[in-house]
């Protein structure tokens, strides 16, 4: 039960109106420490549509999501003020309008001081969560993903779910030097389609095949390459294999399982998180909802990250934070 609700009575998971967590609904951001934000927009898909409806589904199958997490020790909701924002007021069929309105919700939870934990919607949606950190200067961003995503342009489209990060990098919105890609995997257009993302736009990749059974390690390559950077994590769920999230736009098999991408999320504990987003769940090619109940404990997962680092800084311990990442258990 989430503290801040304080219900006169306890609701139980399968009841009540569907917020994240069971989170309090709130418009409000004062005093706020994370907006949960639902990006309900899919208008640049190019295979599976549908993921304007996830933001929907991640917040029914959320209601059986706890309040401590034995993996990361921490109780998230009782270290973090966090409130269930509602969802961006998008414009069904208008790429530019809604991705202007996207800007103006996560500005708007970032001037509160809050942390943004956005759930979509395609992944062109994230060229939008991170316009709105333009004017703190360029953020570091973990992509976890089965594709690139940094195609100049799709059908003439420049602006797609998958060219979003190139037109991050062109618009100075993330430096690529500290940036990284993880669970690259699936047939592409040519050799020339990974070398691009180095080469030319200088990101560092590391493909499912180079993750599988080297979680810690991948997870020591992101510290290291990040720092001390603040970063903003995008996880599109087609990272995960689709025995484990079948429901997503754009699904690629041979990818991690569950197991193996929430191991990785509780090593990344050190990193300065300023946003996260969990992009591209399609709950009508969704089974049982096991994609949406994976979406839901993976933004758990990510809020203990967040609240494992605000505990340390607290407790005057910032400094030793370093050393405080959750060892992964072997694979």
């Amino acid at each position: 039960m989430n503290p801040f609700a304080e219900p006169d009575v306890p609701i139980a998971a399968f009841a009540g109106i569907p917020t994240y967590a069971r989170l309090p609904h709130s418009r409000d951001l004062a005093g706020v420490d994370v907006a949960v934000v639902g990006v309900p927009f899919d208008g640049t898909v190019t295979y599976r549509s549908g993921g304007r409806l996830g933001p929907r589904a991640v917040r029914t199958a959320s209601g059986i999501v706890g309040g401590y997490n034995p993996a990361q020790a921490v109780a998230p909701f009782k270290e973090l003020r966090c409130v269930d924002y509602g969802d961006v007021p998008v414009v069904p069929g208008n790429t530019e309008r809604s991705h202007a309105a996207i800007e103006r919700t996560v500005r708007r939870v970032l001037d509160a001081g809050a942390t943004p934990l956005l759930f979509g919607g395609d992944h062109s949606c994230t060229l939008a969560h991170l316009r709105a950190f333009r004017e703190a200067g360029p953020v570091a961003v973990i992509d976890l993903d089965a594709h690139t995503d940094c195609a100049d342009e799709y059908f003439g489209e420049r602006y797609s779910h998958g060219s979003w990060l190139r037109r991050a990098i062109e618009e100075g919105l993330v430096d690529p030097s500290v940036s990284v890609q993880i669970g690259l995997r699936g047939s592409v257009d040519g050799p020339e389609t990974y070398a691009s993302a180095r080469d030319e736009l200088g990101l560092e990749y590391v493909t499912t095949d180079d993750v599988r059974g080297r979680i810690a390690e991948t997870a020591a390559l992101v510290r290291e390459r990040v720092g001390d950077r603040p970063v903003f994590l995008s996880l599109d769920l087609d990272v995960v294999d689709p025995a484990f999230a079948p429901g997503t736009g754009t699904p690629e098999p041979g990818g991690l399982m569950s197991y193996e991408t929430i191991s990785l999320l509780r090593q990344l504990g050190p990193l300065d998180f300023v946003g996260f987003d969990i992009m591209e769940l399609v709950p009508a090619y969704d089974a049982g909802e096991i994609t949406a109940v994976l979406a839901g404990n993976l933004g758990f997962e990510l809020l203990c990250l967040l609240a494992r680092r605000r505990r340390a800084a607290s407790d005057g311990a910032a400094g030793a934070v370093a050393s405080a990442a959750v060892p992964g258990p072997a694979l």
